[in-house]
Parts: C-alpha cells; sequence; structure tokens
C-alpha cells in the first residue's frame, strides 16, 4: 500500500552511525533519525540496527511517537484551529479561543510536551487566585483537555495529562448546576412593566412582544434571533390545511445541529396567529436597534439588554447569602426555564425533551423534571385518589385518605393468585 510506514536502515557514506528512514503517512514528508548504532564489524552490526528500525516502527505504528510533544505550541494551536475548530459550534470555537489565550498568558509554553501535571495544577490556581468561580475553573480545564485529547488521537503526545480535581459548587437538591431558575408568572408581568424603563416608549411593543414570544415558545435565544416567517433554510412554523401546527427547525441554527419538524405548543400557536397573514414575512420578532454582525453578535446584544429590564424589575434567580453585591437578575434563558417546568407538569418526559429539544432525555429528567416538590406532591395525591379503591378507602382528603388507603389494603383477606387458564 502507498501509504504503509515502513522504517528503512540507510547508511550514508561517512557516516558512523546507521541511519533510520520512513515517510511519514500523515504529512508525505521523508523523515529521519540516527539509530545509535556503530557501523562496526563484519557486517557493519545492521542486524542490530534492524532490531533498533523495527521497534521504532512498532512505536510509530502504536502511537508511541518518539517525537510526541515536541511540536511547537504556536504550530499546535494553528493546526488544531484549522483542523478541527470548524466542525465545532461558534460558541465552542469562541471558548477554544479563551482557554488558547489563558494558556498563553498563565503557562507561557513553547512546546506541546511543556503542558504537564504541575503546569495544569498551576493555572486552576492562578484562575482561582483571580477570582474565577470553581465552575468556570472546570469548564476551562475540560476544554483544554478536550484540546489534548484531539493532540493524542492525532499521535501528536503519546498520553494525556492527569487533570487536578476541582470542587464545584455544591449542587442543589435537584441535583443540577444552573445559574438562573424559572421565573414566576408575576416575576414576568413585572418584566413586561418594567421594558419601557429599558428600550423607551418606541420599541416598547417590539420587545414587549419578544419576551412573550420567549416565554411561551421555549426558543433559545440564538433561535429566536434566526425564526422566519417565509425562509425556508432557517427556523420557521408551518401551519397546514390539515393537522395541528409545528416548527421546522434547520440543525444549522440549533444547538442539536439536526434537522427536524417539532411539535408547537398550543400557546405559541396562538402567539403567532395573533399576527396577520399579510404581515408573515421576514423575521417573526423585529427589535428596535438590531446590531448588525453575526448571529453571536447580536444574540450578545439581545442578551444584555433583556438581562437589564429583568434587573429594572427585581427579578432576581441568583444570589449569594454571604456576598449581597453578587446578584443574577432574569436573563432570557430563565424564561426558557420557566417554559421547562410549566410543562413538566403538563406532559411526559419524552415530549417535553421534544418541546425543548434536549438531545438527551437525561438533560430533561435533571433539569425540569420533579423540580418543584411541591407539584409532585400534589399530582401524587391527585393520582391516588382517583383511584377506584378511593371511595371505598374514605376519599376526605389530605393525610386521613391515605390512612383510610392503608385501612382498606390491610384489611383485604389475603389470596392466592389465581393462574389464568390456559386455552
Amino acid at each position: 500500500m502507498a501509504d504503509e510506514l515502513r522504517v528503512h536502515v540507510r547508511g550514508p557514506a561517512g557516516r558512523v552511525h546507521w541511519m533510520l528512514q520512513w515517510k511519514d503517512t500523515v504529512t508525505g514528508l521523508t523523515k529521519s533519525r540516527s539509530s545509535g548504532v556503530r557501523r562496526i564489524g563484519k557486517n557493519g552490526n545492521r542486524a542490530e540496527a534492524e532490531r533498533v528500525a523495527a521497534k521504532l516502527q512498532a512505536e510509530l505504528e502504536g502511537g508511541l511517537l518518539p517525537h510526541a510533544g515536541k511540536m511547537a505550541w504556536e504550530a499546535f494551536r494553528e493546526r488544531y484551529e484549522m483542523e478541527h475548530v470548524p466542525s465545532l459550534a461558534a460558541e465552542t470555537g469562541a471558548k477554544i479561543q479563551v482557554v488558547f489565550g489563558l494558556v498563553d498568558r498563565v503557562l507561557h509554553v513553547e512546546r506541546l510536551r511543556d503542558i504537564d501535571e504541575r503546569r495544569l495544577s498551576y493555572l486552576a490556581a492562578a484562575l482561582r487566585k483571580e477570582g474565577k468561580s470553581e465552575s468556570t475553573i472546570h469548564s476551562y480545564l475540560s476544554t483544554l483537555k478536550a484540546i489534548l485529547n484531539w493532540a493524542r488521537q492525532q499521535k501528536l503526545i503519546n498520553s494525556c495529562p492527569v487533570f487536578p480535581r476541582i470542587q464545584r459548587r455544591r449542587k442543589s437538591g435537584s441535583g443540577d448546576l444552573m445559574k438562573g431558575r424559572a421565573i414566576t408568572e408575576e416575576e414576568f408581568d413585572r418584566m413586561l412593566a418594567a421594558a419601557v424603563h429599558v428600550v423607551g416608549s418606541h420599541g416598547v411593543d417590539a420587545w414587549t412582544r419578544y419576551l412573550r414570544g420567549l416565554w411561551c415558545s421555549g426558543l433559545r435565544l440564538s433561535e429566536s434571533l434566526e425564526f422566519w416567517w417565509d425562509r425556508e433554510d432557517r427556523m420557521h412554523p408551518v401551519f397546514p390545511p390539515r393537522g395541528r401546527p409545528y416548527l421546522r427547525v434547520v440543525g444549522e441554527f440549533e444547538k442539536g445541529h439536526a434537522d427536524r419538524h417539532l411539535a408547537m405548543t398550543p400557546e405559541f400557536a396562538a402567539f403567532l396567529q395573533e399576527t396577520p397573514v399579510s404581515e408573515r414575512h421576514g423575521p417573526v420578532f423585529r427589535l428596535p436597534g438590531m446590531r448588525r454582525g453575526t448571529l453571536e453578535i447580536r444574540s450578545k446584544w439581545a442578551g444584555k439588554i433583556i438581562s437589564k429590564i429583568g434587573k429594572r424589575a427585581l427579578v432576581r434567580v441568583q444570589f449569594n447569602a454571604k456576598d449581597a453585591e453578587h446578584v443574577k437578575y432574569a436573563s432570557a434563558h430563565d424564561l426558557r426555564r420557566a417554559f421547562g417546568l410549566r410543562w413538566a407538569h403538563l406532559v411526559d418526559a419524552p415530549i417535553l425533551q421534544q418541546l425543548m429539544r434536549h438531545e438527551s432525555i437525561e438533560t430533561t429528567m435533571r433539569y425540569y423534571v420533579g423540580r418543584n416538590a411541591d407539584r409532585t406532591a400534589d399530582a401524587c395525591w391527585a393520582a391516588w385518589e382517583r383511584r377506584p379503591e378511593a371511595a371505598s378507602c374514605g376519599k376526605t382528603g389530605g393525610m386521613e385518605t391515605a390512612a383510610g388507603a392503608n385501612t382498606c389494603a390491610n384489611s383485604r383477606p389475603s389470596e392466592a393468585p389465581k393462574t389464568p387458564s390456559r386455552p
């Protein structure tokens, strides 16, 4: 085969040691190195050089490169950004640039192999000294670990260093690491009322409509800004003559990166149908003062406006009792969280997964199913009281219902289960 790896023993005139030579299967360049075997004896000690060549070939084929890690850090970064980053989402690419910047600023590495356990521990300590949270440090190191794992897969390093253990922020009772929470209807009404103080009277109608759209759709911020009435290459609503309306999701502009048809909730369908048919063209949400540029730039701009509205409405979604100045106010994603939590009590988890467009149902279960203990308890008690036996067990509500049910259950005579007769 043309790309088969083969290490040859060469003996150039005037050289004291045998040379090893092979063709790089990636770049196609011919590479060579000294075998370290002196050319002495009857046969010039060639047999020993052949054994060294065989060992080197096994190392090259197994990924244990003799030159692993010697690549300059800048050269590796350039290759990674050219070969791998373009295949990732824009937000992931931006985060990778931040991590590369941290390595350059804090560690000052010259070669790929310079990043070891000692330097990783130093990087975590430096970020902690700068005031970064444990969750942020964990996120940065996870990105760096993915970068080094790619280097290992490309056989640029023999192994990935062991990363330091980061004590992440304590989880809540539901087991999540949310940076916010689902806001209530009363808080949402306050945001609608506060919008005029942030965007002014000329833009309040468009912005309150936008807030309502996020509230009843569950769209991510970036999705909402690429949501059109009449563009087939963007996410758009479909109202068929027969059947329920649905969303046509284009993978290029959706976090799941998959083209899909998704059900539309009745409240969002009613919201969209408020717009006359004659006006259903262009973007669904037209925001006054929308900045031009990439989707990332527009999303950050719109997100800041919504956060200002949340702050004006005094809707706090996260705060630290020990640090009164550290307060997070409602953002666009908290509107999405509210959508998910409302529908979590109306539909089953697999349906909610589709409404939220989660790739994994584990995400749905972790963040939205079973989060509210009171509502879960109400659902359990209501289901218990709807049983056929409830009437005979004393449907009086409260703990008496459960006590009565237990009494009825305990009072039933024990019977051996009957074995159904076979036909």
